[in-house]
């Protein structure tokens, strides 16, 4: 599924969030989104889930203007991870994973929706807690749950803000190794994240944002010393080991 942005400002309360932002999305890849906070990562998350709808400019999902696409069908290809569910309803797991099939229901849950969460539970192996309440998991249980919940809307496309941002170091790679798990399945994702190191480890692509703007775009090349520099006013090194790259401040 193609996506793109194409001049799109959003603004807040008159104050710009995004300013003429162009960018296509690559099928099949994981592209991170990167830059300091206020910078306008979740903004543009949300934009391409049609949670907001820019000022000026348009999104538009395989040449279609997403505004002209109705909420359901956007649901059935696309899913959306929030950064937190802090403020989901408790419900049980089993439940909450359910509730990524309401796009497809018309008169309550059939047994196809059924089948799905349970293929879904076995495959993000959470089989064990599916009758727990999700406020009694651990976080990252609960943002395994949310990337549940997305999966059996059975996406083409997965959108996450910021999935590690609570999460000690074992469940932020936890998290990563099933984003990359579901992206060799053919599934293509967007992530707003922060931890660089993570970004450059786990992304294909990336868009660096500062004040709303897009400053660079491209594949592991943009990750580079001066780049960080403009866009987080840090000075920093880059060692390369074992196919991977470190981001280190100095």
């Amino acid at each position: 599924m193609r996506i793109e942005v194409h001049g799109v400002s959003f603004s807040y309360n008159g104050k710009d969030a995004l300013k003429d932002v162009d960018l296509v999305f690559r099928k099949g890849a994981i592209t991170g989104i990167i830059g300091p906070n206020g910078s306008g990562k979740t903004t543009l998350i949300k934009l391409l889930d049609r949670i907001l709808s820019p000022r000026l400019g348009s999104v538009l999902v395989n040449g279609k203007d997403i505004k002209r696409i109705d909420k359901r069908s956007i649901a059935r290809r696309m899913g959306y991870v929030p950064q937190r569910m802090e403020n989901w309803r408790p419900e049980t797991v089993f439940n909450t994973v359910l509730l990524g099939r309401i796009p497809y229901m018309r008169f309550g849950p059939g047994r196809r929706d059924l089948e799905i969460v349970e293929e879904v539970l076995r495959e993000l192996d959470i089989e064990d807690i599916s009758q727990r309440m999700t406020n009694e998991l651990s976080g990252g249980q609960r943002q395994t749950v949310a990337i549940a919940r997305a999966l059996a809307q059975r996406p083409k496309v997965l959108l996450f803000d910021e999935p590690t941002s609570s999460l000690d170091i074992k469940h932020q790679l936890e998290v990563m190794h099933l984003i990359r798990r579901q992206n060799k399945r053919g599934i293509t994702s967007v992530i707003a994240i922060h931890d660089l190191n993570l970004a450059a480890r786990y992304c294909q692509d990336f868009i660096m944002l500062k004040e709303g703007k897009v400053r660079y775009t491209g594949g592991r090349e943009v990750i580079k010393p001066e780049n960080i520099r403009d866009i987080y006013g840090v000075d920093v090194e880059i060692i390369s080991r074992g196919g991977d790259i470190i981001i280190h401040p100095i």
